[in-house]
């Protein structure tokens, strides 16, 4: 006979713990810590950040379709065709910029409004 022992039986783990299933054992809601004059304050550069690169987007659509219209017109204005497609670069690279500023500043908004109520 080995002087090993064998492994003791293989229970399952369950992620509740004792009596709890589904939920990890000694799992506790977190608590949303206080809304400071600082965190309004971020969110409101954030809602404002988001605001402003939202803007120049609309502006450069605007301005990429008043390029494309002038080169159309005009076979000597062609470079403005081209100054159209960097404006367009400009918006897609724009996208996950304005994504990444709208998205917190909306839930930080939220977050300042239910603390208000």
């Amino acid at each position: 006979m080995s002087a090993q022992q064998p492994p003791p039986p293989h229970r399952p783990h369950t992620p509740g713990g004792p009596g709890v299933p589904g939920v990890p054992w000694g799992f506790v809601q977190p608590r949303p810590g206080e809304v400071t004059a600082d965190y309004r304050r971020k969110a409101a550069v954030l809602t404002w950040s988001a605001i402003v690169v939202g803007t120049l987007m609309a502006v450069a659509l605007v301005v990429s379709v008043i390029f494309l219209i002038r080169a159309d017109q005009d076979t000597r204005n062609a470079a403005y065709g081209y100054l159209a497609l960097v404006l367009w670069v400009g918006i897609a690279a724009a996208v996950p910029v304005l994504l990444a500023l709208a998205i917190p500043a909306a839930r930080m908004r939220r977050r300042v409004r239910e603390q208000q109520r």
